[in-house]
Parts: structure tokens; C-alpha cells; sequence
């Protein structure tokens, strides 16, 4: 697929990852499908063992924490797992599940900053409308058909849909820090993470 074919360019992709998220600890990375297997691809990104395939820049706030050991720091196995061990792709694939769109795209807002609420808008001096349309933006580089998953539940999950409108969060820890709360997004073609961190 070439950047023409897409409703969004790369200047439009990039000022909105650096505006939702130059806040907050993050990570935000794309790379490229090479497996059947999507959790293999997801994990790629994790440990920046492939580039941007379009050599679109992201943010990786842990970028300078990353050892040969653990390359996909701060991303670790589960808990009962030992922590020292690379990760697989079974280990990313068991603490996500799939989310419809419109709980993507509030995702997206919420991962602003930590805490995984839609009460982080508030420091915007923009719209809920032009912040929505920044995650549509972000997610139309995806295509029109890719699938959304989340290690976060926001109030009950009834059929992939996340309520915002509930005070209740939690989410299954993907990572060394205290909190995170992160999408995954794949498509025929790539793989977008976008996960937040609370240390």
C-alpha cells in the first residue's frame, strides 16, 4: 500500500501522535505484517527489531532504557512468568482482546496521559470533536479494515465495546511500570501500538 492510497498523510499522522501524546509517557510505534501470526509482528515493534515501513516517526519516551537483554523493555512476560525471559508472541496475544472502533478511537484520547480516562482532554484547548478526529486520523492510516485490541477494561466489556462513561478501569499489566494501558492495531499490511505508562 503507498501513502497515496491513504486518507491520511504522513505530516497529518505524525503532528497527531505528537500532539495527543509529547505529554505523556509513551510509546507509539508502527511496523511492518511479516507473519500469519499478528502477535509475532506486535512483538517486532515491541522490541524495535523493525522500522517504521513507511519511515513515519512515532514517540518511544523508553527508548534509552532498552537492553540487549530485555530489547522489548518495558514490555514484559506476565507475572507469573519469569521476568528476565524474551517474551513471545503468546505472551503479548493472552492479555489482549479485541475492541470495536469507536472504543479505539476514545482509546486513543484517553491514552493521553495516565489513568486511561477521557477527563485527560481536559488540559486540550481543542474539541472533543477535533481531538476525536486526531484518533481517526491516527487510525486511518490503518486502512479501512484492521482489528483493534487492549489490555484495558473500562467499565463492564460487552461485546468489544469499552464504556468511558464509567469510573471503573483496569487493565491487565503488559509492562515493568506501575500502570499501562496500550491499543494494538492490525491491519493486512501493519501493526500499530499505542500504549501509555504510569511509573
Amino acid at each position: 500500500m503507498q501513502d497515496g492510497d491513504l486518507k491520511v498523510s504522513k505530516v497529518s499522522w505524525e503532528a497527531a501522535v505528537r500532539h495527543l501524546y509529547e505529554d505523556a509517557f509513551t510509546f507509539s510505534a508502527t511496523g511492518p505484517r511479516g507473519h500469519e501470526d499478528w502477535r509475532a509482528d506486535v512483538l517486532a515493534v515491541m522490541e524495535r527489531a523493525v522500522p517504521d515501513p513507511r519511515g513515519w516517526a512515532g514517540l518511544d519516551d523508553t527508548a534509552n532504557e532498552r537492553t540487549a537483554e530485555g530489547p522489548a523493555f518495558p514490555f514484559r512476560p506476565p507475572f507469573k512468568a519469569d521476568p528476565q525471559r524474551r517474551l513471545t508472541p503468546a505472551d503479548v496475544g493472552q492479555r489482549l482482546y479485541e475492541i470495536d472502533r469507536a472504543s479505539a478511537e476514545n482509546l486513543l484520547l484517553a491514552l493521553t496521559d495516565g489513568g486511561c480516562t477521557l477527563r485527560n482532554l481536559e488540559r486540550f484547548t481543542e474539541s472533543f470533536e477535533e481531538l476525536q478526529d486526531m484518533a481517526r486520523t491516527l487510525l486511518a492510516r490503518y486502512g479501512d479494515t484492521f482489528t483493534c485490541y487492549t489490555n484495558v477494561s473500562v467499565g463492564t466489556r460487552r461485546n468489544g465495546t469499552l464504556d468511558f462513561e464509567s469510573s471503573q478501569w483496569g487493565y491487565i499489566p503488559m509492562t515493568f511500570y506501575w500502570e499501562d494501558a496500550g491499543l494494538v492495531v492490525v491491519s493486512d499490511t501493519e501493526v500499530g501500538l499505542f500504549w501509555t505508562f504510569d511509573c
